[in-house]
């Protein structure tokens, strides 16, 4: 079969083609359980109702002593009240003997409060009497001051978390403290990576003649680590129809297939002609530098994203493209890179008509530019972050604060 070289005709604005992709970028529905030592980043997929109270038991929320706060009025620094202290209690014990009148017991902070005891006076207000068991108090309290109340935090029956609620530090906090040991929450969207052409040769293999390690597998690999998704890594696919078409049999059990090389216009880019065979395409060009040769379609209902080959290009479709359609699909909030507005070092003339993906490298206070071109991934790895240019825009000048959005 011969294969005739196809030009891009027809390129989409890129906010069509992130439309197209988000479109068809269902959230994932299957759940999994999990413990809660792995629920880092993830969404939980059940509500979660309280079965206890938080804290259990009424606490001291200072090192001091426990009192009646009737005992303490009227106390000061000149004419202290003094209790005496019947017995000492630290965290995890339980309170051996009630607070009497005009007594106090010794507490540590976190420690249960004992019966008869409404407050506590904090250490710093008190001095204990040489040789006895005599306390001075040189403050009042009243009920209540310096306790942490029985379910002040969380009472029993209380929602604690809803389905959709990314498990954050504070949050996995919440379901520690309630006993939770183990998590309904969703599962990752399974992203099946295929790296396409005759010349990728796996890392650790001795690189014969025209051929190159690939680098995307890997990039996108992280990507998809990074923003919820689990990457899928399938065997290098050669250049064939029949080679494509079977690779994307072993696609088919994941949620979508992410290709990378073979989307361009040389006579050997087969990818469209699978899609074609295969199922639809939605969208083959994208009005982006780099990253113009990017196809997306579907096989079977997947949604197929074909990536450019060079790795800049193919890495930097992944943040503008990848990453909100992983997002979508693992149920995260959208991303919002971190900024930083700094002025342009050099004028950028950039290619009207094509929004641009530019990396640059803060020094000083300043961004300069870091690209060198689309095969270059080095350029990437000694950048800070990317510029965004619109397609209308054609010259960025020197000195122009623009917005850097940081790796």
């Amino acid at each position: 079969m011969t294969h005739t070289m196809r030009p891009i005709r027809e390129t989409i604005p890129l906010d069509e083609a992130l439309a197209l992709i988000l479109e068809h970028a269902a959230p994932v529905t299957r759940t999994e359980r999990i413990p809660l030592a792995q629920a880092a980043g993830r969404v939980i997929a059940s509500a979660t109702t309280a079965s206890m109270d938080v804290p259990p038991f009424d606490r001291a929320a200072m090192d001091g002593y426990a009192v009646r706060a009737e005992d303490t009025f009227g106390a000061g620094r000149y004419e202290p009240r003094v209790l005496r202290c019947v017995d000492k209690l630290y965290t995890g014990q339980a309170p051996a003997r009630p607070v009497g009148a005009r007594e106090c017991i010794e507490i540590a902070t976190g420690a249960p409060m004992p019966d008869g005891a409404d407050a506590v006076v904090m250490v710093e207000e008190t001095e204990r009497v040489a040789g006895t068991d005599d306390v001075r108090l040189f403050t009042p309290v009243y009920p209540r001051q310096n306790v942490g109340r029985r379910a002040a935090d969380i009472a029993t029956g209380q929602p604690v978390l809803q389905p959709g609620d990314v498990l954050n530090p504070s949050r996995i906090g919440a379901m520690a403290a309630i006993g939770a040991l183990e998590l309904d929450v969703y599962a990752r969207p399974r992203i099946a990576i295929l790296s396409t052409g005759n010349e990728i040769v796996e890392p650790g293999t001795p690189l014969g003649p025209g051929q190159i390690y690939d680098i995307n597998k890997f990039t996108l690999s992280s990507i998809i680590t990074a923003h919820g998704g689990e990457p899928v890594v399938l065997p290098t696919a050669l250049d064939s129809l029949d080679a494509l078409s079977h690779a994307i049999d072993a696609a088919l059990a994941e949620d979508v297939l992410v290709f990378s090389g073979g989307s361009s216009v040389g006579e050997r880019d087969l990818i469209l002609d699978v899609l074609v065979r295969r199922g639809e395409v939605l969208f083959h060009g994208v009005a982006v530098k780099p990253g113009k040769p990017t196809v997306f379609g579907r096989v079977a209902g997947k949604p197929v994203l074909g990536m450019p080959g060079y790795p800049t290009s193919c890495l930097s479709n992944g943040y503008m493209l990848l990453v909100p359609m992983l997002r979508r699909m693992a149920r995260l909030p959208e991303h919002r890179p971190e900024i930083a507005r700094v002025p342009l070092a050099r004028r950028i003339v950039s290619t009207t008509g094509r929004h641009q993906f530019f990396t640059v490298r803060i020094a000083d206070g300043i961004a300069t530019p870091a690209f060198k071109a689309s095969g270059d991934i080095t350029s990437m790895s000694r950048a800070d972050g990317y510029v965004e240019i619109p397609a209308h825009v054609d010259i960025v000048e020197a000195g122009e604060v623009v917005d850097v959005k940081l790796f």
